[in-house]
């Protein structure tokens, strides 16, 4: 009679069956083709916005000073006056006659133009529209036979940095610096008032007699508008002829780009490429959301 337990087998016990390994997921390549499709598609949504509704803009010079300084960033929408050839970023666009969905801008607007000729766009005020009758007289503005009505409101107050120098170096009617609150340098310069028919104001400047003080009389064609800078002596605009790099007279209004908004930042030309942090201590302070549409008479 055996002693082993028949309960338990004298064989050693079989090892458990090993668990499944787990199958690894199959490793796939990057889809290059659809990676350079969302890119293009991401590009054609950037240039069709900033052809088609807004798009941002750089303030080059003193032309629209004292409401806009040079180094001034803003935004220009594109669709108020409908869109023409020039309204794509690059006017790659045959040039046609007239706009889709096209409207006037109204007198007192700020608007990009592209002089014709040029792809560079210029920013200017819009003072006549078609069968207007523009004169300049000793500085006056005078709107179908009638004086723009015109109020002196003192001097500006524009800190002097490297984008507004104020200097005679840069300014041909001399230097207007002076001392202001706390020995600081400010550009001291005459501001005028003006207000066009139908109530809308806006301020300008006028240092002293310049050659584009008597101007005209010229009646605005149909289909074109005559614009203006705000800095009457120091603007190259619908006054100027087209060999000293003005506009040479009305513009057509498909030359228009769109309508100037709000400032969204400002730089006092102070940043250097190579120094980050004078990319934020050139800031001017107090210039972001300002809006350049012009004053509303209530």
């Amino acid at each position: 009679m055996s002693l082993s337990d028949p309960a338990m087998p004298a064989t050693d016990a079989e090892p458990l069956p090993a668990a499944a390994a787990e199958s690894e997921p199959e490793k796939k390549g990057t889809d290059w083709w659809a990676e350079i499709r969302g890119i293009f598609w991401l590009v054609v949504a950037v240039v069709a916005f900033h052809s088609l509704v807004a798009k941002p803009f750089y303030i080059p010079s003193e032309s629209m000073m004292p409401g806009l300084l040079k180094g001034d960033r803003l935004v220009v929408s594109k669709y108020p006056y409908g869109w023409s050839w020039i309204s794509p970023s690059f006017h790659i666009f045959p040039h046609f006659s007239g706009r889709l969905f096209g409207r006037m801008p109204e007198r007192g607007d700020v608007v990009i133009v592209t002089p014709p000729g040029e792809t560079s766009d210029y920013i200017k005020r819009v003072i006549g529209l078609p069968g207007d009758t523009v004169r300049m007289v000793g500085g006056r503005l005078y709107l179908n036979n009638q004086p723009v009505k015109r109020e002196a409101r003192g001097e500006s107050l524009i800190p002097v940095d490297p984008n507004v120098p104020c200097d005679a170096l840069h300014d041909p009617y001399g230097d207007h610096r002076a001392r202001g609150p706390g020995g600081r340098l400010y550009c001291r310069l005459p501001v005028f008032r003006e207000t066009l028919p139908g109530g809308r104001s806006y301020d300008t400047i006028d240092e002293a007699a310049s050659m584009e003080d008597n101007y005209g009389p010229v009646t605005v064609p149909a289909g074109q508008v005559f614009l203006m800078g705000d800095n009457r002596d120091n603007s190259a605009d619908s006054r100027v002829g087209r060999e000293a790099k003005g506009l040479g007279g009305p513009v057509p209004w498909e030359n228009i780009g769109g309508r100037a908004e709000f400032i969204t930042f400002s730089y006092d030309g102070s940043s250097t490429w190579l120094n980050p942090l004078s990319w934020v201590t050139a800031l001017r302070g107090g210039r972001a959301g300002t809006s350049l549409r012009p004053h509303e008479a209530h």
